[in-house]
């Protein structure tokens, strides 16, 4: 999203595949009732800065990007942090880093013109290399999403009225730019939100990208590497500052919108939805009820959602939610059965069920 909503949203923490559904009549984030068990955060690193950038391999490795140009990762489990920042990067803004093992790693930092960059390093960090640095004075980078070591994504805000999409077939060392043709017309204001790297997924060799800022909310779909799309309308309350933030898939065919609007944190009506046929529709929830700027699937039926003013968790699939912590986190990641989460004040955490 441009910068002036960017800078916003860190101040407060070819056709039509189908129309939006109408919001079910689901119950949304539920009170923690004493007694009942819940999956808790644990603490592994505070401090200053804020990471909305997060990678989680493993249930020992993790990485972190940041403001500051910073970047960390952990080899063992959360116990200790190496500060591995890319050199003179110190005026980068980094909101997105996909890793694949505990060397290999690619980070985006966003802005306008050249603030859009994407560094990669293969060796933990000791060495970055600056793959891409955007020239466009209207592109303006959100989000990246890898389908393997290899291959991946990455996608700005429209440029002449279409979202541009990057793609790489080299673990992040070389990126070209895909025909716009591919890509529907976007809706005026419709943009990406650079909230937790999110608003690009990937799942098996399908692409999902995220919007809002238009007339309605949408959900971009690509089965050929990001060369063509098609999109669906969703529910979620779309706005300049509002929309779809997240987007997350246990398998291709189910998945889960969640969003809301980051002036306005606490309250987030059907700002949630889910897809049971791999994005062609989405029906509207209620969900947590406040702005969620990540999500990710444990398992699946188990869902996390987190936010400036907490975390959520589904036990079905999406469709309800239950509060289980109150603390600020703007991304979330699982993998192998182990899930992260990252945000303001240097917060990391582990889950603990």
């Amino acid at each position: 999203m441009r910068l002036r909503n960017v800078l916003a949203a860190t101040a407060v923490a070819a056709g039509v595949l189908a129309t939006a559904v109408p919001a079910a009549a689901q119950p949304g984030a539920q009170p923690r009732h004493p007694g009942q068990h819940q999956p808790s955060w644990r603490l592994v690193h505070t401090g200053g800065g804020q990471f909305r950038g997060l990678a989680a391999v493993s249930s020992r490795v993790a990485w972190v990007a940041g403001v500051g140009g910073v970047v960390m990762r952990t080899t063992d489990g959360g116990r200790d942090w190496q500060t591995v920042s890319p050199p003179n990067a110190a005026e980068l803004e980094f909101r997105d880093i996909e890793a694949t093992d505990a060397y290999h790693a690619v980070a985006l930092s966003i802005g306008p013109g050249e603030a859009s960059r994407i560094l990669v390093t293969d060796d933990g960090g000791a060495h970055w290399t600056t793959a891409f640095r955007n020239t466009d004075p209207d592109a303006f980078y959100d989000c990246t999403a890898f389908y393997d070591r290899w291959h991946g994504l990455a996608m700005s805000d429209p440029v002449d009225g279409r979202f541009r999409i990057l793609s790489t077939a080299d673990g992040g060392h070389h990126w070209r730019l895909l025909p716009a043709a591919g890509m529907p017309p976007a809706q005026t204001g419709e943009a990406g939100f650079a909230a937790s790297g999110t608003c690009l997924v990937t799942i098996g060799r399908t692409a999902f990208l995220a919007s809002g800022g238009g007339t309605v909310s949408r959900v971009y779909r690509s089965d050929d590497l990001g060369r063509h799309w098609r999109y669906a309308g969703t529910s979620v309350p779309s706005s300049a500052s509002a929309g779809i933030f997240s987007l997350a898939f246990h398998d291709p065919r189910h998945g889960v919108a969640v969003g809301g609007d980051f002036a306005n944190p606490d309250a987030a009506p059907n700002a949630e939805a889910i897809t049971a046929d791999g994005g062609r529709s989405w029906t509207g929830v209620d969900g947590p009820g406040q702005y969620r700027s990540g999500a990710a699937f444990l398992n699946r039926h188990t869902v996390l959602a987190v936010g400036p003013t907490g975390s959520d968790v589904s036990t079905d699939g999406g469709r309800s939610w239950t509060r289980f912590d109150d603390g600020s986190f703007d991304a979330v990641q699982c993998a192998h059965g182990s899930c992260w989460a990252s945000g303001v004040d240097g917060r990391i955490a582990v889950l603990d069920r």
